[in-house]
């Protein structure tokens, strides 16, 4: 039977240019919104009545399991489970533990995210696909940021998503979506509507009546056309909220009229969110209740029976429950948890049982608990503070009971709900709570005050109660606290005040762990001069390398920014490549997207900046599936060694005062760099002064800006301002004499003409440069030694260095450094000069992206699987490359691409 709208036909026709459009492999989204029974329900069936072709998805959210772990993706992607064994091993294992076909491990958020796409991609195959999702206000967590994910991804698939909310703009993720409003019916259509489908013989005024009442609500209308009595629906002018109310009241009425053995099964159904039919009437036989009585319940208009059972409307769901005596909802979620299997559906199974009993029970509790764990172990720490919540609700013992509320505090915190964390801690301290409880409540309330506000007074209080409450925990929260003053505090001073008082409070033993040593260098480079701090920068940074494997990803990059700090090239190549590897082979999708920026910072240093901007892609497209707001500084950074000032001034652009001080410092090297290839010192100069300034007032620095300035502040004549930045650097260089720090050294030095003749040092910079693999300070070496020639009026020594270095420059991308050098060179009387094209020049960096990895080896699948698109977006991306360069083939791309790409 096809559904009948009555107005909103607007509407269906908006939906239907989304569905249309996604037939035609050019994927949306779009969310209903609007009160309950303004018909968004009646809206999706509509729109999922007219599908041809398609693979239809559908789920719905219910208030009862909003706290289920993925709840509703079982009931969107069960029919699609069969194409997992096509995904990838890291997405296969992700969809298992999400469905409890494997291993219970923890799979990353953003990776269930895109293992779901990746069952779609695979659906798509065979025909396009739609899913519609009602009532996704009351959808859990997990499966909603899923959803939002694949939404996002799926503008060049073959695929819609149709989702309906009551109020779209406060759900978190689908507020950007496109979006209908639907509004109440005007008179003309409400009386269309009442006309088609209630009885006839409705008394002209009654009619009025209903009409005003339910203010062009249509299932209020319908409700109170049918159902309302002789004289309409009593009672003065409604609000909006009103209607529903008595809607609810009306649902509620209509169930109480039915029979008595017909009423405990309509309440067993609306405590099942499923609607399996078999289940219902196996557990309808152990109420002793007759399973045909679901008819009674289907002729009365409150529900309807086919492969699903399926209320009405959700509004009829609730009232059920809400209506029935707190016994018969015990009874029939008893009924419920003794027909699912132990095995398979052991969370739902506690979760009724929960339901079931008054009294507390340790045997439930614990079965609750041991459902917490399950949902922390696959990431859903919301669903995991609610079983433990109500395991702690039904724990006899008093300690034990604290003890589960203090521990569903805890998860709440993760989960991100601080305030919700703040009363189980409240309900926990009114209960039995020994000297261990009392401190680990104190020092939750302290972890909830720093997270929601990060101000100096909670940081302070936190390292405080950690230091007196729990020493085992101590130094990962006292580096974790100082990390994020490190990088957002913007007074001047706070951060070494903060250093001091986690310096009194660590224990007086040397450190043994990788995390302990860590937070001692990051203290020392913060708050000792360069060559006190390098000894302890020196340790940390072995010790978190020798020991990778099992350092959390946020410390590994922490140690590669030490690493490159140090100027220590192979291990701050080697950590950077290794923690990427790590996230990916994880499938921690959270932690790559820094940890890629950190490799593109690594490849910029050693000259590879294709491989840099491949990172650089990468990272963008896992912020962009995500929604995340991506940082910007090592795309500056690369922009500014590239020479590329348009995209550096987009770069750039949107970036305030407010920024974070990681940002601004970012911004600061890298303008520094742009300025000093384009030839501006004066502009370098002053950038790379404001970031010594900072660091000088106790702001975290990047080390690398030191050599800038003293290469601007030579061109310009002004010495005195390199002082400090050349302290810096001979600091350095014998603290820790790795080639790289004694090369700037030594480059530096020359620069300055600090020694009569300034030739030696040049070549010992080269020297040292060529013995590291940082090849872009190499070749600017050659650069600086060949100004310096040509100044000297030694021109055919000149030429000799300026062509090595424009040729370095010019393989490695770095165009204005390049043209540098061949103004130098034309400067020489060399007219030779090469501007240094590049065949892949013309193609954007995404395509750059995908030929880099093509020419590699990669498959067209194995490029979609690195850079998260689909197969068909790098088979377009392809054709794009080959008509560009006019070729027609893998082998003619790889004979194009220089071998140094490779």
């Amino acid at each position: 039977m096809r559904v009948r709208i009555v107005g909103h036909q607007a509407e269906l026709r908006e939906i239907g240019r989304v569905t249309t459009a996604a037939a035609a492999g050019r994927g949306g989204s779009v969310v209903v919104s609007g009160e309950a029974g303004i018909g968004k329900s009646t809206l999706l069936d509509a729109a999922a009545d007219q599908l041809d072709g398609f693979t239809l998805l559908r789920a719905t959210g219910t208030e009862f399991e909003q706290d289920l772990l993925y709840a509703a993706l079982h009931q969107l992607c069960a029919p699609l489970l069969e194409h997992r064994h096509k995904l990838p091993d890291v997405q296969q294992h992700a969809i298992e533990a999400v469905f409890g076909l494997g291993a219970q491990t923890s799979p990353d958020p953003l990776m269930v995210g895109f293992a779901i796409l990746g069952l779609v991609r695979e659906a798509v195959r065979e025909r396009p696909v739609c899913c519609v999702v009602d009532d996704v206000q009351w959808v859990d967590e997990a499966s909603r940021r899923a959803l939002v994910f694949v939404a996002r991804r799926v503008t060049v698939e073959p695929v819609a998503l149709v989702l309906a909310s009551r109020d779209a703009g406060s759900v978190a993720g689908i507020a950007d979506l496109p979006r209908i409003t639907l509004t109440g019916l005007d008179n003309e259509d409400a009386r269309a509507l009442v006309n088609s489908e209630a009885p006839t013989g409705i008394d002209a005024d009654v009619f009025d009546r209903i009409l005003a009442e339910a203010r062009g609500n249509p299932l209020a209308l319908l409700e109170f056309a049918r159902h309302g009595g002789p004289f309409g629906v009593p009672g003065p002018h409604r609000s909006r909220t009103d209607v529903v109310a008595a809607l609810e009241a009306q649902f509620a009425r209509r169930f109480e009229l039915l029979p008595e053995p017909a009423r405990p099964l309509v309440v067993l159904a609306a405590a099942e969110q499923v609607g399996d039919i078999g289940l219902l009437r196996r557990a309808a036989e152990r109420l002793g209740l007759d399973g045909e009585d679901f008819a009674l319940a289907e002729g009365a208009g409150l529900l309807s029976l086919g492969p699903r059972l399926r209320f009405r409307h959700p509004l009829v769901r609730s009232a059920v429950y809400a209506s029935a005596s707190a016994e018969t909802r015990r009874r029939v979620h008893g009924a419920l948890a003794g027909v699912l299997d132990p095995e398979t559906d052991s969370d739902r199974r506690a979760w009724h049982r929960a339901h079931a009993v008054i009294d507390a029970d340790e045997g439930i509790a614990t079965e609750l608990a041991r459902s917490s764990d399950r949902a922390r172990l696959r990431g859903g720490y919301a669903a995991a503070a609610a079983f433990m919540e109500r395991a702690g609700e039904l724990t006899p013992d008093p300690g034990r009971r604290a003890a589960r509320l203090l521990t569903g505090a805890q998860l709440r915190l993760r989960a991100g709900a601080p305030n919700e964390a703040r009363e189980l801690v409240a309900q926990a301290e009114r209960h039995l709570l020994d000297e261990q409880g009392w401190a680990i409540a104190r020092l939750l309330r302290a972890r909830i005050e720093f997270q929601v506000s990060h101000s100096p007074q909670a940081t302070a209080t936190l390292v405080d109660m950690i230091s007196g409450s729990a020493p085992d925990q101590a130094t990962e929260a006292y580096l974790e606290a100082f990390t994020s003053f490190m990088y957002n505090e913007n007074e001047p001073g706070r951060l070494n005040d903060l250093g001091t008082r986690i310096r009194e409070r660590l224990p007086e033993r040397p450190p043994e762990r990788p995390v302990e040593f860590l937070l001692t260098a990051l203290l020392d480079q913060i708050m000792l001069p360069v060559d006190q701090a390098v000894p302890a920068m020196r340790t940390a940074v072995a010790e978190c390398r020798v020991t990778s494997g099992g350092t959390a990803p946020w410390r590994m990059n922490l140690a590669c920014q030490v690493a490159t700090d140090l100027r220590e090239d192979v291990l701050m190549a080697e950590i950077a490549d290794r923690q990427v590897d790590f996230a990916r082979r994880d499938g921690v999708l959270a932690t790559l997207p820094q940890a890629l920026r950190y490799q593109s910072i690594a490849r910029v240093a050693l000259g590879r900046f294709d491989d840099a901007a491949a990172s650089l892609d990468e990272a963008r497209a896992i912020d962009e599936s995500a929604g995340t707001i991506p940082v910007v500084g090592p795309d500056l950074v690369l922009a500014g060694f590239r020479g590329d000032v348009e995209r550096f001034r987009r770069l750039a652009e949107p970036m305030g005062r407010g920024e974070r001080p990681l940002e601004i410092a970012g911004e600061q090297y890298a303008t520094t760099v742009l300025h000093n290839g384009l030839g501006d010192y004066e502009t370098a100069l002053n950038s790379a002064l404001a970031a010594q300034r900072r660091h000088q007032a106790g702001f975290y620095s990047i080390w690398a800006v030191y050599p800038e300035l003293v290469e601007a502040a030579a061109r310009l004549g002004r010495t005195s301002d390199a002082v400090v930045a050349m302290d810096h650097l001979e600091a350095l260089a014998r603290a820790n004499p790795a080639p790289w720090a004694v090369a700037e050294r030594s480059q530096a030095r020359a620069l300055l003409e600090l020694e009569d003749d300034p030739e030696p040092l040049y070549r010992q910079a080269i020297d040292n440069f060529a013995r590291t693999g940082i090849g872009v300070l190499h070749a600017r070496a050659h650069l600086t030694y060949g100004e310096w020639l040509r100044r000297e009026n030694r021109r055919a020594d000149a030429r000799v260095e300026l062509r090595t270095a424009h040729d370095m420059l010019v393989r490695a991308g770095a165009r204005a450094f390049a043209d540098r050098a061949n103004r130098e060179l034309l400067a020489t009387g060399d007219p030779s000069a090469r501007s240094g094209g590049d065949a892949l020049a013309q193609l954007t960096a995404q395509e750059r992206s995908i030929v880099e990895k093509v020419v590699a080896g990669a498959t067209n699948k194995d490029v979609a699987t690195m850079l998260f698109l689909s197969t068909r977006t790098v088979d377009a991306h392809l054709r794009n490359v080959y008509r560009k360069l006019g070729i027609s083939s893998r082998r003619q791309l790889r004979e194009l691409v220089p071998p140094e790409i490779r």
